[in-house]
């Protein structure tokens, strides 16, 4: 009869969510940041409502399919790179097997276990999957980091068009005098709230995050307003 072993001891672990995670809170953060320096610093320069809707929805459309098709593009750029280093791999395996069984028993080895140990895990894991073996071990590749660019260009873009919808809508719903003081206030709390859920979906410390998300936030807009208030003064 054949035995079956489980863990008996199961830990909740948030490194299977970092693909769509730092797409998503890359996206979001993007959305809310460049549509929102961009209102106010087009609103520094010309405070008219039409030139200030143009510029925030010209922002939000040009800006979600940026970002979506950056994703895709770089994380499928490094699809191909994982596709091509386990082609590699395989190829390896069937040329020179000994080698790459000595190569995996000195990685066991360098990780603390004795050569004889070393040398039966290595043969082990050979027999039951040589490939998967080395791609985990050699490369550092799971099936809960390989990258996944629809994933990845899905969450960036739909989050970053959700994110910037906020100071957008704010810019709408505020008087025109004041704009900028509004679409800030907004902007940083959004900011804040994003630091905090991105560091809870995570697993990490809300504080540093939230912090971190709000400088880079703030000075984002405090530098766009000064470039629309320099270029609408001279003009």
């Amino acid at each position: 009869m054949e035995l079956k072993y489980e863990s008996a001891h199961k830990e909740l672990h948030f490194i299977n969510r970092s693909g769509w995670l730092r797409a998503a809170v890359l996206g979001a953060n993007d959305g809310v940041v460049s549509v929102s320096s961009l209102i106010v610093g087009v609103a520094a320069a010309d405070p008219s409502p039409g030139a200030i809707l143009i510029a925030g929805f010209a922002g939000l459309a040009a800006g979600a399919m940026s970002m979506a098709a950056g994703e895709y593009v770089s994380v499928s750029s490094q699809s191909d790179i994982e596709t091509a280093d386990i082609a590699r791999e395989r190829q390896a395996l069937q040329d020179t097997p000994d080698a790459e069984m000595r190569e995996l028993t000195s990685i066991f080895v360098s990780r603390g276990l004795t050569p004889e140990t070393a040398a039966l895990v290595a043969r082990e894991m050979t027999g039951n999957d040589a490939l998967q073996a080395h791609v985990r071990e050699e490369l550092g590749l799971s099936q809960a980091h390989a990258a996944k660019p629809l994933q990845a260009a899905f969450a960036s873009g739909l989050t970053f068009t959700i994110a910037a919808a906020v100071p957008l809508a704010a810019a709408v719903l505020a008087p025109q005098a004041h704009i900028i003081a509004v679409v800030v206030a907004v902007t940083l709390a959004v900011l804040a709230g994003l630091g905090a859920l991105g560091a809870y979906a995570g697993g990490a410390k809300i504080l540093p995050a939230t912090l971190r998300v709000l400088f880079w936030g703030a000075a984002a807009m405090a530098i766009t307003a000064g470039v629309g208030w320099f270029f609408g003064v001279k003009a």
